[in-house]
């Protein structure tokens, strides 16, 4: 079975026919996921088949991701906890060349696509199992945010997908694993810390409100989140290693950490009279480099934070938030759902859903390069695939007698995107690897093409001598 067959096993769509569809076009596309639909689909009637199967109002999006989920849950009863990051990102249409039904404004009013909310599960050391829920819509354009929009129930706002994703993903994860709901300061929404959590399901998420708090559940006494969390002593400083962002370069800090027990207090609009115990971290650069901005990273945990080194804990848990940030540039940037000339926003959703297995498993394919370097090629590779990786990396027209091993076949592949190597430079990047994958892609058409036309011409000639 192919590692598609094995992962949307459960996949039930209703007929067998569309069932074995998805395996192949999931094939397909991750064997070429930075390539055009047309020029990564087999041949015409494969091709003319994926069109057809996302177009079929039969098949909805979150039946194609079925499978896969179904694939995810089995990973996590596998795992003592699970880091369940939630994230919201934009698929812009904007440059779109047909007119497409079902798209509306996004953050720019000017720009029109769809909204995706995503629930990326991993293991508590980062590595990705899988997309546990996602949520697609598009929306009308808004007169700016008033007083009387936030003031309004939380189910009457799209910030609902907070608070409906934490439900969905502490009832999928098995109640003997540990959940862990990790999200960006968007997510700092009082509603969410309110709604009722199983046992093991906690939350960790960065603060953005200076919300009013309290030192005691029965203390009268009110001060701000930020003073509050200012009078802490610093317990401890932690060095670490700083991801590259749009706003900042990689680098290495210091970073000095508080942390607090304290009760969140209900915005008065809310008829919600109990505070809420919740335990802070902050932590905090004081001293940048030159022209550049201090970290602070503020964190509101549900779990309780008693001394230096479970603050720490929570600040690494927090920092594999990044990895759904490598998830949506997988989707973005290299398989390019962004350019997808389809004329529905239903057919888009069926597109996404389909590119998220594929963007999970190369996700999972680096992770498992790192951690696992010495696995042979062809477990995760089609034939034609590490073979013409092989012949172009070594510029060589011989094969090797032996399988390469994924771990070095994963640089080989990072340089082809540009990635240098050098023993400072550390593992390869996604960005580097999805350069590499779309030099390679062409290599493997024209390999198997070749690899077919001598194979043609051995049978004519066995034909002839026949």
């Amino acid at each position: 079975m192919s590692w598609a067959s094995e992962e949307l096993a459960a996949v039930d769509l209703g007929d067998k026919r569309r069932n074995r569809r998805l395996v192949r076009i999931v094939e397909d596309l991750s064997s070429h996921p930075s390539s055009s639909v047309p020029q990564a689909i087999r041949d015409p009637a494969a091709l003319q088949g994926l069109y057809d199967f996302w177009a079929n109002p039969r098949i909805k999006a979150r039946d194609i991701l079925a499978g896969h989920q179904h694939s995810v849950i089995a990973r996590s009863r596998e795992q003592k906890t699970v880091l369940a990051i939630q994230d919201t990102s934009e698929v812009d249409y904007s440059a779109h060349r047909k007119s497409t039904r079902g798209i509306g404004s996004l953050s720019n009013p000017e720009a029109r696509g769809l909204k995706l909310h995503t629930v990326l599960a991993t293991s508590d050391s980062g590595v990705p199992l899988g997309i546990l829920h996602q949520q697609m819509w598009s929306r009308t354009p808004k007169r700016g945010v008033t007083k009387e929009r936030r003031q309004r129930l939380i189910e009457d706002k799209e910030s609902v997908r907070w608070r409906d994703s934490l439900e969905i993903s502490q009832s999928l994860i098995p109640p003997e694993v540990q959940v862990i709901t990790i999200a960006d300061r968007e997510a700092d929404i009082y509603e969410l810390f309110a709604h009722p959590r199983r046992p093991g399901s906690e939350l960790l998420i960065r603060a953005a409100q200076n919300r009013n708090t309290k030192r005691g559940a029965e203390s009268e006494e009110m001060e701000p989140l930020n003073q509050a969390i200012g009078r802490a002593p610093i317990c401890g400083r932690i060095e670490l290693n700083l991801q590259r962002t749009p706003r900042r370069k990689a680098r290495r800090t210091e970073l000095s950490i508080r942390y607090t027990h304290l009760w969140l207090q209900a915005p008065a609009h809310l008829e919600i009279t109990e505070p809420i115990e919740i335990w802070v971290i902050l932590a905090e650069e004081e001293t940048p480099p030159a022209n550049e901005s201090a970290v602070r990273w503020l964190l509101l945990s549900t779990q309780p934070v008693t001394d230096l080194a479970e603050a720490c804990e929570s600040l690494r848990r927090y920092s594999q938030r990044w990895e759904i940030e490598r998830y949506f540039y997988a989707l973005k940037t290299g398989c390019r759902v962004e350019e997808l000339q389809l004329e529905s926003g239903e057919r888009i959703e069926r597109a996404i859903a389909t590119y998220s297995i594929v963007a999970w498993r190369l996700m999972w394919l680096m992770h498992t390069a790192r951690q696992q370097p010495d696995l042979p090629i062809s477990d995760h590779l089609e034939t034609v695939e590490w073979q013409a990786l092989y012949l172009l990396y070594h510029r060589s027209s011989t094969l090797p007698a032996t399988v390469p091993r994924l771990g070095e076949s994963l640089r080989w592949i990072a340089k082809l995107g540009g990635f240098i190597g050098r023993k400072s430079d550390g593992d390869p990047g996604i960005q580097t690897v999805w350069r590499g994958w779309m030099e390679l892609a062409p290599a493997a058409v024209m390999w198997e093409t070749l690899q077919q036309q001598q194979q043609q011409q051995q049978q004519d000639t066995t034909s002839s001598l026949q």
